[in-house]
């Protein structure tokens, strides 16, 4: 175990009703580090949080901060002498307490020395002017900051945030959640955040850990989660896709499109290629004389038009396709509209297609 983790978790389980909640999760986060655990309500998440704030206790498992064992199957240290601030959806302001009481109130000391605190926190994030003002007085995003600077009072090694920006107006969330995590970073604090919003986990996450039925099937840098999918699932969390079918022969799988390599299967697979929305070419014509020509060259297969939309920052086109009825869907950037009823080709470059056996274990 290296000395430089914040925070470990290893082989953590919680058994509710026969059912695995949460099942073998292991996890490290380092001091200063954002780690986004990511998935579907229900997948174990806010469960795992509760674990690691002590709140609940795992079935099976070590929790770490710093090296040291706060919890394991014969100790379990209370969740105030952990030294982890948690932020909640709601943020559970006290509605009775002024600004500057609820960010005194984890803090020991008498009245003078507290408020001097809360004055310093309040400051940090622009609300000094608030702090004898109560939380219905102020709006959703001075709420979330007065949740935030109330959880560093007692300067935690660890941040928990359980979907802490959702109740924010859209307008006011990626400024929100940026400056709480300048905050966060600056504290050196080590930041496990709950969302089940990919866009999100990818705003804001240095790594991603994507949960599902209780177990951690994916974990790494946004851009390695994204683009190196570990199964079809995972990358359908991620966006839209498009799957065509095919059944591998001599590690080639034959398409509409034309081959695509298969390494890994056995012949006689049965395979899903998934590709983005966004990666599809669409052309006039069979000579490739379309609206995004730096796409790769691929067999040209045809289709028909079926509906088209603009999105605002590119337009949606979906397809029947001549070969088999599939439909297909295609995003293109800024404004292209074709009439319901004309035939287009598409290609697919075979750098952005991801070939999954029937059972999603996907191969490079």
């Amino acid at each position: 175990m290296s000395a430089t983790l914040r925070l470990e978790l290893r082989n953590l389980k919680r058994h509710f009703d026969g059912r695995d909640v949460v099942n073998d999760v292991s996890l490290n986060i380092l001091p200063g580090q954002v780690t986004c655990l990511l998935g579907p309500s229900g997948c174990g998440k806010s469960t795992t949080l509760r674990l690691i704030a002590g709140v609940d206790q795992q079935d099976e498992g070590e929790i770490y901060v710093d090296g040291a064992l706060i919890s394991g199957p014969a100790f379990h240290m209370p969740p105030e002498d952990r030294s982890i601030g948690f932020m909640f959806q709601d943020f559970a302001l006290f509605p009775h307490l002024r600004v500057w009481e609820n960010v005194a109130f984890p803090i020991h000391g008498n009245k003078r020395y507290k408020r001097l605190k809360a004055e310093e926190l309040l400051d940090k994030v622009g609300l000094l002017a608030m702090m004898d003002k109560y939380p219905h007085a102020l709006s959703g995003g001075e709420q979330q900051r007065v949740a935030l600077v109330r959880a560093l009072a007692l300067k935690p090694k660890i941040m928990l945030m359980d979907e802490p920006f959702s109740g924010l107006d859209d307008r006011l969330r990626d400024g929100i959640r940026d400056e709480t995590l300048d905050i966060l970073k600056a504290e050196n604090t080590a930041v496990l955040l709950v969302t089940h919003e990919p866009e999100e986990a990818m705003r804001m996450a240095d790594e991603i850990a994507l949960m599902r039925d209780g177990v951690i099937v994916q974990k790494g840098a946004p851009y390695n989660v994204y683009n190196t999918p570990v199964d079809r699932e995972t990358m359908a969390f991620f966006s839209d896709i498009n799957v065509i079918q095919s059944r591998v022969e001599g590690s080639l799988a034959d398409t509409a499109f034309g081959q695509f390599f298969a390494p890994g299967h056995d012949d006689g697979t049965d395979v899903d290629i998934a590709f983005r929305l966004q990666h599809v070419r669409i052309d006039f014509d069979r000579n490739g004389k379309g609206p995004n020509p730096t796409a790769a060259q691929g067999v040209a297969a045809s289709g028909i038009v079926i509906r088209s939309r603009f999105m605002g920052s590119d337009s949606l086109v979906e397809f029947r396709m001549d070969h088999d009825s599939s439909i297909l869907k295609a995003t293109i950037p800024f404004v292209f509209l074709p009439q319901p009823g004309r035939r287009l080709w598409l290609t697919i470059p075979r750098d952005r297609c991801f070939v999954f056996a029937l059972n999603n274990k996907f191969q490079d």
